[in-house]
C-alpha cells in the first residue's frame, strides 16, 4: 500500500524541522557555574549560521547549574577583531526565558530566547557570544558560534 500524500508531507515536514534544530558546534567561553549540554539556533541548518536581516532566530540552550541563584541575566555580543559589541535582545531576564527561578544546583534547564537581526546591521561575518550570568555575576554559561549576517 502506497503512503498517502499527506503522510509523505508530514514526514518531510518532520524531517525538515529536525534538520533546522540540529545541535550546533559551539565554543564554551567560560561557563563556570554551569555546564552546557546543547546549543540550538533555529533555523541554522549549516554553520556558520546565515543570519538574515529582518529575521528573528530562536535560541535554545540546555545547561546544568552547578550553583544556587535567585536569578539570571543574559548578555549577548557580536565579537569582531576580539572586541565585544553589545547586541540587544528582547528579554535579558533568564527567569522570563524558560528558566524556573530560583535556579537550583544540579538541575538542568532549557533557556529559550530570540535573537533579532535588525535590517540596519551590516552584512559581515562575526562571532555571536552569549552569556548567562547568575545573581553573583558569575557565568552560568558562555558560548560562541560563528555567523554570517546577510541581506
Amino acid at each position: 500500500m502506497a503512503p498517502s500524500p499527506l503522510a509523505l508531507l508530514l514526514a518531510l515536514g518532520a524531517a525538515a524541522t529536525t534538520a533546522l534544530a540540529e545541535p550546533l558546534r559551539f565554543v564554551d567561553c567560560g561557563s563556570k557555574d554551569g555546564s552546557i549540554q546543547e546549543v540550538n539556533v533555529s533555523p541554522c541548518p549549516t554553520q556558520p549560521c546565515q543570519l538574515h536581516k529582518g529575521t528573528s532566530y530562536s535560541i535554545n540552550v540546555t545547561f546544568a547549574s552547578k550553583i544556587e541563584s535567585q536569578g539570571s541575566k543574559a548578555r549577548v555580543y557580536g565579537e569582531m577583531l576580539h572586541v565585544d559589541i553589545p547586541f540587544p535582545i528582547p528579554e535579558p531576564d533568564g527567569c522570563k526565558s524558560g528558566i524556573q527561578c530560583p535556579i537550583q544546583k544540579g538541575h538542568s534547564y532549557s533557556y529559550l530566547n530570540k535573537l533579532p537581526v535588525k535590517s540596519e546591521y551590516p552584512s559581515i561575518k562575526l562571532i555571536v557570544k552569549w552569556e548567562l550570568v547568575d545573581d553573583q555575576d558569575q557565568m552560568l554559561f558562555c558560548w560562541k558560534i560563528p555567523v554570517q549576517i546577510t541581506s
